[in-house]
């Protein structure tokens, strides 16, 4: 009994002296702003900090918090993103554009296949989507959590990890679905959420317990709608219809939970001087190699 109530008033000295620490920093802010109310705007940072960094980096993040660059990268790519997916629905003959089929199988921007010698389009498949809840389910995501992460980590970062999903679904697929075709940012956007969920994981008491349950039940509710809609998408598609690859989903995932976690941990870090960091590299790199070798050697599609 003696030990339970010792760790009763431990974690209420904990939550205490965070709170203290909110209201001291709230304060320090009040009197930086001079007045003038940026506080508003540190208010968004320490909301950022609070949902995006474990509690020893939000000090260093909220003293040189700003909004320059502007989370650029997640916005032009979902820009991009979208003006592909007006121009197959609106302006390519389509029976309807609530599903696209026949346009989009036709794009130079799908991966293919019958065309993989086109290198350019095992990334710019990520531009193109297989209908309005695909793309709306990728950009929602993308958008509420790829823009806290560029406002804390920067557009570098994030596109590194993005794009190393996008890389790695595409060439997952080509191996664990060498025959069909693969649509959508899929593989980035769950690089984004492995590396945000391995984070969470990681931190889970420095990231406010109850928050860290409601994030990481927030990021299987979103994982298992989307993989079910993949998983319709390539196994009971109508015979009319196309079906499309959902292995870009678990490899941009385990993008994320190598290279984007440690990319994300190392927020207050020198991340080339991170052996984490080189280690995930290495690794991601030798799977790479494999699946160029695979592709010119061992493929069923050649």
């Amino acid at each position: 009994m003696a030990a339970a109530h010792d760790l009763e008033m431990e974690d209420m000295n904990l939550n205490m002296d965070r709170a203290m620490n909110e209201e001291l920093e709230e304060e320090k802010m009040r009197e930086d702003g001079g007045g003038k109310d940026p506080f508003k705007n540190k208010k968004v940072h320490r909301i950022v900090s609070k949902w995006m960094l474990p509690e020893k980096a939000r000090r260093t993040y909220l003293e040189r918090a700003n909004c320059l660059p502007p989370p650029v990268f997640i916005i032009s790519i979902s820009l991009a993103e979208l003006a592909v997916f007006i121009y197959y629905a609106v302006w390519k003959p389509q029976n309807q554009w609530i599903t696209l089929d026949t346009g989009i199988l036709e794009s130079p921007f799908i991966y293919s296949p019958e065309k993989r010698e086109e290198a350019w389009r095992f990334i710019s498949y990520m531009l193109v989507h297989a209908g309005v809840q695909h793309i709306l389910g990728n950009l929602i995501m993308q958008l509420v959590l790829g823009i806290p992460l560029e406002m804390v980590h920067k557009g570098l970062r994030v596109g590194l990890v993005y794009l190393a999903g996008v890389t790695a679904g595409s060439l997952a697929s080509s191996i664990f679905d060498p025959l069909r075709s693969l649509v959508g940012a899929s593989g980035g956007v769950y690089a984004l959420m492995g590396g945000y969920f391995m984070n969470v994981l990681v931190n889970f008491r420095e990231m406010i317990p109850a928050f860290g349950i409601v994030r990481l039940l927030i990021i299987i509710l979103i994982i298992g709608s989307d993989m079910g809609f993949a998983l319709y998408r390539r196994f009971f598609v109508p015979a009319s219809g196309s079906p499309v690859s959902f292995a870009a989903h678990i490899a941009g995932g385990f993008a994320g939970m190598s290279i984007g976690y440690t990319v994300f941990s190392c927020f207050d870090k020198a991340l080339l001087k991170d052996p984490r960091f080189w280690i995930a590299i290495v690794a991601y790199l030798a799977c790479v190699l494999f699946a160029v070798f695979f592709n010119i050697f061992l493929s069923p599609a050649n």
